[in-house]
């Protein structure tokens, strides 16, 4: 069989890369737009699911859980620098996290929170020693298992990997081809390719690819602004990823000097590709009134993305009854970097006609929604 895969972020690139893993003939068409999420995700991966996660969606989050190592040794052995890192995470609060503790410590027992690692009760203090950022006065609890993931050397791994393995790259807008009764594939740069099933997942763009057809598929750019910052003489390379939980903020570290703050959420901004003065100052005055010790880091810059979000928050995942020989794989919204990965292998299982393991009636992309 044939299959394309529209979308050159971590989704698409994780279906092509599956797909030819199992030796499936397959092309990946993807625009290069300037804003892909992938490239501008702060970096943190937390794929354990919660007690009040619904029951598909819990399972996912697991299954995602075991997955993630599992794909980023692989990619390892065979040479390729993923830019995953199991670093730890701490999740601080001024008056500690002892509710956060016991959450996670019982989770943590649980057969399929094997990768969670050990759970830790963080003195104040204690966090600073992790992370020398953290003011003293911030207690918390320490998560062994949580990691890091630059996207972009991630992107680019399951990139050639898949090439390894066959993979064809066409580089350009996708158009659906429709006959009026199902995709036959698409068109790019003039040029017509023929498949059996298209995979879209295009991110923040993959309802423009269904529009030809009459679809509305309901996802929508969400515009965020990320600071990275550079502390010149600072080895950050095995800082943890940090949580401030009376904010759900997040910090996340890289080598050997970089240190990136959580971002602008702006679902009213389109696909404008700016850097605002609004957005910057937000970053940077809720990041140095976070960790005052970032007020003499020099700012390196501020990179766009546009997270595909949806009105109800659940993901769209899954083929759509209309439109046959299409399969959905978007609207992960800011956990693009976290499942991702996952939600790529799923979108190759439904596309080779594989049971996908899972309910996915949940995603459905073509359910009933309300903007």
């Amino acid at each position: 069989m044939d299959v394309i895969v529209v979308g050159g972020g971590i989704v698409g690139m994780s279906a092509a890369f599956h797909l030819a893993r199992k030796g499936v003939s397959t092309a990946l068409v993807d625009a290069a737009h300037t804003g892909q999420a992938t490239s501008a995700g702060t970096g943190v991966v937390f794929p354990w699911p919660f007690p009040w996660d619904s029951a598909p969606l819990w399972e996912f989050k697991a299954r995602a859980a075991a997955h993630y190592p599992e794909l980023m040794a692989e990619l390892a052995e065979d040479r390729h620098v993923t830019g995953y890192e199991v670093v730890g995470g701490v999740s601080v609060d001024r008056e500690g996290d002892d509710a956060g503790y016991d959450l996670m410590r019982t989770l943590a027992e649980r057969p399929e929170f094997a990768t969670m690692g050990r759970v830790e009760r963080l003195a104040p203090g204690e966090a600073t020693g992790l992370f020398p950022l953290v003011p003293e006065e911030y207690g918390g609890v320490r998560i062994g298992g949580m990691a890091r993931l630059d996207g972009r050397r991630a992107r680019d791994a399951l990139f050639d990997a898949a090439e390894e393995r066959g993979l064809r790259y066409f580089k350009g807008d996708a158009h659906l081809s429709w006959n009026g009764h199902r995709v036959t594939g698409v068109s790019v740069n003039g040029d017509d390719l023929a498949a059996d099933v298209v995979i879209v997942a295009a991110g923040a763009w993959s309802a423009r690819l269904l529009a030809v057809a009459g679809v509305d598929l309901p996802v929508f750019p969400v515009r965020g602004q990320m600071t990275h910052f550079a502390l010149p003489g600072r080895d950050t390379r095995a800082w943890p990823v940090v949580r401030f939980g009376e904010r759900a903020f997040f910090v996340c570290a890289f080598g050997p000097d970089r240190v990136v703050t959580g971002g602008t959420v702006e679902p009213e901004a389109g696909f404008d590709r700016r850097v605002t003065a609004s957005g910057l100052l937000r970053n940077l005055s809720t990041a140095v009134e976070v960790l005052p010790g970032l007020a003499e880091a020099t700012v390196v810059e501020t990179r766009v993305g546009f997270r595909p979000g949806t009105h109800d928050g659940r993901q769209l995942l899954g083929r759509i009854e209309r439109l046959p020989g299409v399969v959905v794989a978007t609207g992960l919204g800011t956990e693009g970097l976290t499942f991702g990965p996952y939600q790529g292998l799923v979108a190759a299982r439904l596309a080779m006609g594989e049971d996908p393991g899972l309910d996915l009636a949940e995603f459905r992309p073509d359910r009933p929604h309300v903007e």
